[in-house]
């Protein structure tokens, strides 16, 4: 079957779309999106079950784009995703997938940006509007009839939006939306709270559901460093002189950090080159064949353009930017490890990317351990190592080549055959510090953190009165309900809305079961019902809210 009757084409796709899609190098579509895009397409609301690494972002992303009506001004598809680093990778998708449809215009809708810019962007004409619950609601209160023209909604990550604790903000957004719109909802598990958001809010669904492959490799060692944006390059550099690599792949997310991190990487004598979009096939090909043969060492890229390298010998994935989403770090961090060989994954997060962390944890369902950089003597440690094991193959018959010229050298210059290999030395290593005071002058300290620290540093000043706020007596229970206590607050980095999407997820009970929900500095206090209390507890044992455990306890006030 050739590729114009079979594959993308064979879905019914424009045709500007498919060549968009073959261009960025995928051929045929993914199980998610063979029985996703055709139901789409013919204007059912669809509730999609997959996990993360199954193309489901192509899966939506698609159909929408060839229902879009490019002549219309106005927002046409909503697209829900739970964090500002997915709402950003669907927004690029979509963009990429509109390569070859002029007129299409999308905008990335969420916090942490200014809000007037995105407004603009959204009635100026947007018509795909990609957006986090909670900044998207606070454009509803600017302007409650944004979304007045929305025709087709997408939930991507459904459970993930409701273990963030958005629950109130989609029904804010449900009510804001024409009733008649296509509703398509996208979650890796479907609990009971997802179930109930699509009886009330989808109309007949169709239910598409894909087995997910194992999401990450057990021979790769897996870890995370707490690093500030500014300090990535200075932390590549030092962590590369003490891991013991093969070949390297470093993911960036643009074009520019390629060339950037490439040479830096260059001028400290590594072997390493960029590879981004601009970068012609041929050359491609070039910097891949020299990555398999041992002509390159590391290979910095993005995403899109790594699609498809497979080189055995990387030992190692360093993502130097956070991926956009859960899927993303799987395939990134599936480059090494190959062929029964052990691999190393570093991941670089900087403050406002660790809730990412969270949700990569959570979907993987495996923990990305913390790691600190090297200080200045494990630094040492490894240039000398490199150095030793270097000269090691020379010693052995050294004397007895170049014996005579050591004699007649240490003649000429006048010095001791200690003051002449010291000179050699000096030579050979190009003058690179080789004590602890030149190592710590050379590379000082780059600045990291640690999510407790950064809390604590929060908490005195934003919460000056915790003694009061810690002594404060609880408020009177409603009747039929009982006070539960947990060992996460503030400190945690915990909101109420947080508690509140996990007991919903994953206790199954109705919005207006739970009561008040009070956040403390070092603990929070839950209303449940009284009846039932120790099977919902039972059923909460696991859960885990910001990565730790929940462990939700009945509180006794006396």
């Amino acid at each position: 079957m050739t590729q114009e009757t079979g594959g993308f084409a064979a879905l019914d796709l424009n045709p500007n779309i498919v060549a968009a899609v073959l261009a960025t190098g995928y051929e045929e579509p993914s199980a998610i999106q063979q029985q996703s895009i055709p139901i789409i397409l013919a204007g059912h609301d669809m509730i999609g079950q997959a996990q993360t690494g199954t193309g489901k972002t192509a899966a939506f992303a698609l159909p929408i784009l060839n229902k879009i009506d490019v002549s219309k001004r106005e927002p046409q598809a909503l697209i829900l995703a739970p964090t500002r680093e997915l709402a950003l990778q669907v927004a690029t998708a979509f963009e990429t997938y509109a390569k070859q449809m002029p007129g299409v215009n999308v905008v990335a809708v969420y916090g942490g940006a200014p809000m007037g810019p995105q407004l603009r962007a959204i009635r100026n004409g947007a018509q795909i509007v990609v957006a986090t619950p909670g900044r998207l609601c606070d454009h509803l209160r600017r302007d409650e009839k944004v979304l007045s023209t929305v025709q087709y909604l997408v939930l991507d990550e459904a459970d993930e939006m409701l273990k963030l604790g958005f629950m109130d903000d989609l029904e804010v957004i449900f009510k804001a939306i024409p009733e008649s719109r296509q509703t398509v909802l996208f979650s890796a598990t479907l609990p009971s709270s997802i179930r109930s958001i699509a009886e009330r809010h989808l109309r007949e669904p169709k239910h598409v559901k894909i087995q997910s492959k194992t999401q990450t490799v057990t021979a790769i060692d897996q870890a995370h460093l707490m690093v500030h944006a500014d300090q990535k390059i200075p932390a590549v550099l030092r962590l590369l002189e003490v891991e013991e690599f093969d070949a390297l792949i470093a993911f960036v997310r643009t074009k520019q950090a390629t060339l950037d991190l490439a040479s830096a990487l260059e001028a400290k004598g590594y072997k390493a080159a960029a590879l981004n979009g601009d970068i012609a096939q041929n050359q491609r090909e070039r910097v891949i064949d020299s990555l398999k043969d041992g002509r390159l060492d590391i290979v910095v890229a993005t995403d899109v353009a790594a699609r498809g390298l497979d080189v055995p010998r990387i030992t190692h994935v360093f993502n130097v930017d956070m991926p956009y989403d859960p899927e993303s770090y799987v395939h990134r961090i599936g480059r090494t490890g190959r062929a029964g060989r052990e691999g190393r994954a570093l991941l670089l997060v900087t403050p406002r990317e660790r809730r990412m962390l969270q949700v990569i944890e959570r979907v993987t369902g495996q923990k990305v351990a913390e790691a600190r950089l090297p200080n200045a003597q494990a630094v040492l440690d490894a240039r000398i190592k490199k150095l030793t094991n270097s000269l090691a193959p020379l010693v052995a018959d050294a004397e007895a080549s170049h014996g005579d010229l050591l004699d007649r050298l240490t003649e000429a210059l006048g010095c001791s055959p200690r003051a002449l290999a010291s000179a050699l030395l000096r030579k050979a290593t190009n003058g690179q510090a080789l004590d602890l005071a030149s190592v710590e002058r050379e590379q000082p300290l780059v600045p990291t953190y640690t999510p407790r620290e950064r809390g604590e540093r929060t908490e005195r000043a934003e919460r000056p009165d915790r003694g009061d706020r810690e002594r404060r007596a609880p408020m009177p229970l409603a009747e039929g309900r009982v006070r539960c206590r947990t060992a996460l607050g503030a400190r945690d980095g915990i909101a109420a809305k947080n508690l509140l999407g996990a007991i919903l997820n994953e206790g199954g009970l109705a919005r207006d079961a739970i009561g008040r929900i009070q956040v403390r500095d070092s603990f929070s206090l839950i209303e449940l019902p009284e009846e039932g209390l120790e099977r919902l507890l039972s059923k909460l044992k696991d859960t885990r809210v910001a990565g730790k455990q929940l462990k939700l306890r009945r509180y006794r006030e006396d």
